[in-house]
This record gives C-alpha cells, structure tokens and sequence, in this order.
C-alpha cells in the first residue's frame, strides 16, 4: 500500500466560471400554485430560484474550500480485489491523548466526509475527568463521492466498499478500530463487521438502523416474546413515519437502483437538478433542522466538483440492489460483532427498538426526540455522547484488552461490553 500524500480542495476557476454560466442560463419549471403543502411534490421554486440566485451571485467557495481545508485531509491508493487500484479520499486527525480509540465515520448520501467534521473537535477529547475516551478520526469519502476516485465497473457494491475501507484503516496502522456511520455508510459498515469483524472491526455504532422484522421463522423467540408486547406511542408513531416514507419519499431510491445512467445525465449537466435532487432530501429528512443557505450549497457543490462526477454516487444504488442476495437483506443477518443503535424519532425510517436483536449483541442503545437523518450534522452532541458513553470509562476493559491484543475477542468483548 502507498503511503497518503496531504490533499487539500483546489477547484480550477474555470470549472467555478463555468458554473455560473450553466446556473445564469436556467430555465426554471412552473409550478402548481394552489397546493395545501408548499414542499408536498418537491422543492418549492422560490427556494429554488432563492438559492440559485445566492449560489451565483454570493456564494464564496472559496471560503468554503477555505474552511474544509483546515482538516487534515489525504489520498491514498487502495488496491480492491478484481477492480484495480483507487484513490481514497479521507480525513485523518488524530487525538493528543495517549492510547486514543481508532474510529471510522462513513458518510451517507446526500451527505459526504464533511459530516464528520462538526463532532471532531469533542471526538479527539478525552482522558480527563468527566471528558470521556478520545478518538484518532478517519472519515474517508467513500469511493465515487467526494474527491475519492469513481469506480467505473459492473459489481462494485457494498463488498468492494468494504474491502476498500478496512484497508485504509489497515494502511494507516490501526489493525483493531470501531465504526460510526449512518444511511449507506451504515451499510457498508455491517459488511465490514461482517467480513472484518470481530479480529478487526471491534464494535459499530449506527444510526438509521434497518433490522428485518423478526418472524416465527427467522426469530421464533423474539417473535413469541414480541407478540406479548404491545408497541408503545413511539414505536407506532415511527412505523408510520416509516409507511410515509415508502409511499411517499423513495423514489429516488427506486430511481438511482434501476436507471442510475438517466438520472445521471440531469445530475452531471444542471447544477440546478443536482441542488433541488439533494436540497429536497436535506430538507424533508432533517428534524427542522435551520439549514443555511451556505450549508446547503458547500453540501451540493462536494457534489457539483467531486472526483467522479455529480451522479456517480447513484451507482451504489444500483450495484446494491442487483448483487444476489441485495446488499440490504445481506447486512440484516446477525453480526456477532458488539454494536450500539441510536434511533433519532424524526429520522425517515424508524423502527421498533426490539427489532435490533436481530442485527448483533447489543452493547449500548439510545433514543432522541429531537433529530433527523443526517444526525451527525443535525445532533453531533448526540453522536459524540453515544460514542463517549459506549466506549467510556465503565468499559476501559474492552480497551485494555484491544492493545493487548488477546484472542478469542467475541467471548470477551461480548462479556465486557454487555
């Protein structure tokens, strides 16, 4: 593996003065007027044409280029079995604290790397009283987003995601790490605990966890227990959230699993399409979250400028849902592998809390009235009180036992963390 070579985002000015000629010549749709529900078919056009018009004339990517690049950023190449040789894309900062725990941040979509970089200054705290365990953070974009490389071949899936993401960790030294992740990089985290885990991928926390219902087939126990048990207010409020969510608010899912090549022409060519695509998603999966407009725009223009193109993060999607099994139904098995769940109530999917037995030994759980989808970015305070409380001090033994480097980790992980 090569060594990481410093990386910092330097957009050419022609590909910004190009931008500003496509967004200057937008032709804008109508729209219909007398709805109850302004957002009800998708982003308003005044808020379409607000942006537009603030990303044209006002928007300083310069200054947002400025600002992420205060982050230690890296390339490096990763060679993934049958593909070839990648260029990852990743922050690495590491803790001033001794013995600091290994932590991997996979992003989602519409999100990307940035996501991580509101908890960091808390992640890489610790070891006073009070302050909880500290991280040494990497946070790669996954491949096909950001500014690592395009995959650009049949079957790259969640698999090859997988490969690629623990051997970055391994590049870096950290041999034994722990993973936070949500949306797709929830995904490809279950298949790193899955291929990887328990010898190198010590525990996962998620968030936006998708458990199968337990049936009298898959989990007659669970499901003999759970018929028992009436669903509370909470959990009934989120399968129907749920239920909105599958009729009402997937279609992109459906889209960017089937025909990834015809949306991707819109994406790629109109930055217009590119912002109402993932602002419409920003805004209906946040929990009222005051999203502004230079947020929004450093947000979709990672997108805009990224390595591989505005649409090649649709190919995931698409490679997901016709591997055999699909991706989703294959990371829904049970991972003996340690995990934590937090479940924030406004998030698109939400399920009954008994449901996660299904998914591993479950080590540390939370709930969150307030939040969304991208939680990462909406409650980082959330995020990192999770990831402090799992790995804090009443469980400095699992830790103890990770530098030792002692065999048979599933017994003691399971018995310490439990």
């Amino acid at each position: 593996m090569s060594s990481p070579s410093p990386f910092e985002i330097s957009i050419p000015s022609s590909e910004l003065q190009r931008l500003h000629q496509k967004l200057a010549l937008t032709d804008f749709p109508d729209e219909v007027s007398d709805i109850s529900s302004n957002w009800s078919r998708g982003v308003p056009l005044s808020e379409i044409k607000r942006l537009i018009h603030y990303w044209q004339n006002s928007f300083d990517w310069r200054a947002a280029e400025a600002r992420l690049n205060t982050f230690p950023q890296f390339t490096t190449a990763i060679e993934v079995e049958g593909f070839g040789v990648y260029d990852v894309h990743f922050i690495h900062q590491k803790s001033a604290v001794e013995n600091a725990i290994p932590l991997m941040f996979l992003h989602g979509w519409p999100g990307s790397f940035v996501e991580v970089t509101k908890m960091l200054p808390e992640l890489l705290k610790g070891g006073e009283e009070g302050e909880g365990p500290a991280f040494d953070v990497v946070a790669p974009s996954l491949i096909d987003f950001g500014f690592s490389a395009a995959s650009k071949k049949e079957s790259f899936n969640a698999d090859q995601h997988a490969e690629a993401c623990h051997k970055l960790m391994l590049s870096l030294g950290y041999s034994e790490y722990v993973i936070q992740a949500g949306d797709l990089g929830h995904l490809i985290a279950r298949f790193i605990a899955l291929k990887y885990g328990p010898k190198h991928c010590k525990a996962t926390h998620l968030n936006s966890a998708l458990p199968a219902e337990p049936t009298a087939t898959s989990h007659p126990e669970l499901y003999a227990e759970l018929e028992k048990i009436p669903l509370d207010k909470a959990e009934i409020a989120g399968l129907m959230r749920t239920k909105i969510f599958s009729e009402e608010g997937n279609g992109y899912l459906r889209i960017q699993s089937t025909k990834p090549q015809t949306i991707g022409y819109s994406l790629t060519d109109s930055p217009v399409g590119l912002l109402a695509w993932i602002y419409e998603k920003m805004h209906g999966w946040s929990d009222n979250y005051p999203w502004s407009d230079d947020e929004i725009l450093t947000w979709v223009s990672i997108y805009y400028f990224s390595t591989a193109g505005p649409s090649a993060s649709s190919y995931l999607y698409y490679e997901n849902e016709h591997r055999n099994p699909s991706a989703f139904a294959a990371m829904q098995v049970y991972i003996n592998v340690p995990l934590g769940i937090a479940s924030f109530e406004k998030d698109v999917i939400v399920l009954p809390k008994a449901w996660n037995r299904t998914l591993g030994p479950i080590v540390f759980e939370s709930v969150y009235e307030r939040g969304g989808h991208f939680a990462a970015w909406e409650r980082p305070d959330a995020i990192v009180h999770d990831l402090k409380g799992m790995f804090g001090k009443e469980r400095e033994g699992y830790w103890t036992r990770l530098s030792n480097r002692r065999k048979n980790e599933v017994d003691w992980v399971r018995g310490t963390l439990s």
